[in-house]
């Protein structure tokens, strides 16, 4: 104890700078998990936080709602979609706005790639309801064309809202998240390509025994955190783009939680199903962590 406050003393001006940032994070992450309780009661506003326990009631009671399988099936698919899809996405376009020579071009690529992120999901369903609604463009050049002979409607039929819901998150996140990809590969050691070069390897070999080896501990790590967040399927997209014909489809854990915990004000029950998605969230980064250690020798902690 006496050479860590030894340190700390040594360390006091890091520390300092340090100061607000704790603050703040125990104020806006850690004081609000003490409403954690209300998970087991059957709260009341206004009553006291240690009244009406109820125990694990709460949790029970989401397995055994009608409609927990929909709602585990919607959430569990539409996450593996945007894993499998968006995963992999910003790694293939931060290697190939990597191989590119003109400096210029380069950099106006890459900024075009990180706009759509900027862009708010109120704004992104509206331009999806102008370019795909039965009286879309979409719809209009197919009718147009002769392809369909009737409107088609993408917004208003579950088999086409996944699709759109992945793809439009693909789209707007790719080019964001390619930046922490092309600063993994900026720390690569230049002498490396080099000696590839003098080795015969081309670009794409290059990019397979060089590139990817290189940025495989970054992937491994916002890999593992993916994993940790595969129940977080989107709660924007489906509210803004949803309606009542494709909600089979996009009823999730995220907006049940909003529509019981908010809308309807059982705190309780929104609470506790809350509580019970960051818990399988946290126990799947351990797990995915463990494994990545022992088979890839990398992991965060």
């Amino acid at each position: 104890m006496t050479q860590l406050w030894k340190r700390v003393r040594r360390e006091r001006q890091i520390w300092l700078l340090c100061i607000p940032m704790i603050a703040w994070v125990l104020t806006f992450s850690y004081y609000p998990m003490y409403g954690l309780l209300i998970s087991f009661q059957n709260y009341v506003p206004g009553h006291s936080m240690f009244s009406n326990w109820i125990g694990l009631d709460n949790f029970v009671r989401f397995f055994n709602e009608p409609d927990f399988l929909q709602i585990m099936r919607n959430t569990l698919v539409i996450s593996f979609l945007n894993l499998i899809v968006g995963f992999p996405a910003p790694i293939i376009l931060a290697l190939l706005l990597n191989e590119l020579r003109g400096r210029m071009f380069k950099k106006t690529i890459q900024s075009l790639s990180y706009i759509p992120y900027f862009i708010s999901w109120v704004v992104v369903a509206n331009i999806l309801i102008t370019l795909l609604g039965s009286d879309g463009i979409l719809n209009d050049i197919l009718l147009r064309l002769g392809f369909i002979d009737a409107p088609i409607g993408f917004l208003t039929e579950g088999k086409y809202f996944w699709t759109i819901l992945v793809s439009s998150n693909v789209w707007k996140d790719m080019g964001f998240s390619a930046i922490i990809y092309l600063s993994a590969i900026a720390g690569i050691d230049k002498e490396q390509y080099e000696a590839g070069r003098v080795d015969g390897l081309g670009r794409f070999g290059l990019i397979r025994h060089i590139t990817i080896p290189g940025i495989r501990s970054t992937a491994v790590l916002l890999l593992i955190l993916a994993i940790g967040g595969i129940l977080n399927a989107g709660f924007e997209q489906q509210l803004l783009i949803g309606n009542p014909l494709t909600q089979d489809h996009y009823e999730v854990i995220d907006t049940y939680v909003y529509r019981f915990g908010v809308q309807l004000g059982n705190y309780s029950y929104g609470t506790a199903v809350g509580l019970m998605k960051s818990g399988i969230g946290l126990i799947l980064v351990i797990v995915a962590n463990r494994l990545s250690k022992r088979y890839m020798q990398s992991s965060i902690f």
